[in-house]
C-alpha cells in the first residue's frame, strides 16, 4: 500500500472515532477497579434484562438505565472475584445446568428454539449463557467459602417444627422481597417511605430491581411459594397480618432491612409429614445462610474496590 492510500486510510480513521466521541456513541459510564463500563454495556445490559423481564419496557428510559447500571456493576465485581479464584472457567456440568435453567425459565425445550427467541430480542446466546455463567460459579465461590460455617441445630429446628405444626391453620405465602442495605448517613423510615413512593409511580417488581441488593433484584425480587414452617417466628406473625398484595414494614434482617410482598397466600393441608418438612426446612436454612455470605462477601469486595462514575 502506497503512503497515500495509508495517510487516506489514517484519516478516514481518525474521522469515524472523532465522529464517535463528538457523537457521542461510546462512552465510558464507570470505571470498577481496572475495568470499564461504557453506555455501550449498559445498553446491552438493559436489553438483557427485557429479555428476562418484558415488563421493564414499561420504565422510563432513565430508570431501567439505572437498573441496568446496577445490575452491570455488581457482575462486574463478581466477576473480578471469580476470575481471582477460578483459573478454569470451562466446567461442562455448570454450563449445561445453566442452559437448562435458561430453557425452562423461557418455556423452551430445546437450544434451537431458544436461539430463535433471543435472534427475535438481538441478544447474544453466548453471552447470556456467560453471564449465567458466572453467577452460577458466584455460588459455588460462596458455596466452596462459606459452606463449613454453615450452623444448624437440626434438634432445635425439629422442636420448633412440631410446635408449629401442633398450632391452629398454617399457610404457605408467595412472596417478593426488597432487601436494602441501608448506609450509615440513611434513615430507614425515609427509605422506606421513598420506596413505597416509587412502587407506587411503578410496581414492587420494579422497585426490587431498583434497590434491593437480594440476588432476586433481577428477577423483580421474586422468592416464590415459601411454607410458614419454614419461615422465622417474627416473620410469620407479620405475614399473618399482611393481606394479599400487602406490602411489609421493614424487617431487620443479618444483612439488611427486608421488606415483603404477599403476591398470595393459601391454606396448608393439615397431614404434615415431620421428616419431609424437616428436610426441607434443613434446605431453606442452609441456602438463607449461604444467600448471607453472599451479600457480605460482596459487600466486603465492593468496598474494596474504587467506583468511579464519568
Amino acid at each position: 500500500m502506497s503512503i497515500k492510500n495509508l495517510l487516506l486510510l489514517f484519516l478516514i480513521v481518525f474521522i469515524f472515532f472523532q465522529n464517535d466521541e463528538l457523537n457521542g456513541s461510546i462512552k465510558i459510564k464507570y470505571k470498577i477497579g481496572d475495568e470499564i463500563i461504557t453506555n455501550t454495556d449498559i445498553n446491552n445490559e438493559k436489553n438483557y434484562l427485557i429479555f428476562l423481564r418484558p415488563d421493564l419496557k414499561n420504565l422510563s428510559k432513565k430508570e431501567i438505565l439505572k437498573i441496568s447500571e446496577n445490575s452491570l456493576i455488581r457482575e462486574v465485581i463478581k466477576k473480578k472475584e471469580i476470575n481471582r479464584v477460578f483459573k478454569n472457567l470451562n466446567n461442562e456440568a455448570i454450563i449445561n445446568e445453566v442452559k437448562k435453567k435458561l430453557f425452562k425459565f423461557k418455556n423452551v425445550s430445546n437450544e434451537e428454539e431458544f436461539m430463535r427467541l433471543l435472534e427475535s430480542s438481538n441478544i447474544d446466546y453466548g453471552k447470556i449463557v456467560e453471564k449465567m455463567k458466572y453467577e452460577a460459579f458466584w455460588n459455588e465461590l460462596v458455596f466452596q467459602k462459606y459452606n463449613g460455617l454453615i450452623r444448624i441445630d437440626e434438634k432445635q429446628l425439629r422442636i420448633n417444627l412440631k410446635n408449629k405444626i401442633s398450632n391452629d391453620k398454617k399457610f404457605e405465602y408467595n412472596i417478593s422481597e426488597i432487601l436494602l442495605e441501608i448506609e450509615k448517613d440513611e434513615n430507614i423510615k425515609s427509605k422506606y417511605e421513598e420506596i413505597i413512593e416509587y412502587i407506587k409511580l411503578n410496581d414492587f417488581k420494579t422497585a426490587a430491581s431498583r434497590f434491593s441488593i437480594a440476588s432476586s433484584a433481577n428477577n423483580g425480587g421474586n422468592v416464590g411459594w415459601i411454607k410458614e414452617t419454614l419461615l422465622s417466628e417474627n416473620i410469620n406473625s407479620i405475614l399473618k397480618k399482611i393481606n394479599k398484595n400487602g406490602i411489609t414494614k421493614p424487617i431487620k434482617y443479618p444483612s439488611g432491612y427486608l421488606i415483603l410482598r404477599v403476591n398470595d397466600k393459601k391454606e396448608l393441608k393439615q397431614n404434615i409429614n415431620i421428616e419431609k418438612e424437616l428436610k426441607e426446612l434443613v434446605s431453606y436454612e442452609k441456602n438463607k445462610q449461604l444467600n448471607q455470605f453472599s451479600l457480605l462477601l460482596f459487600k466486603k469486595l465492593k468496598q474494596n474496590i474504587t467506583i468511579n462514575e464519568y
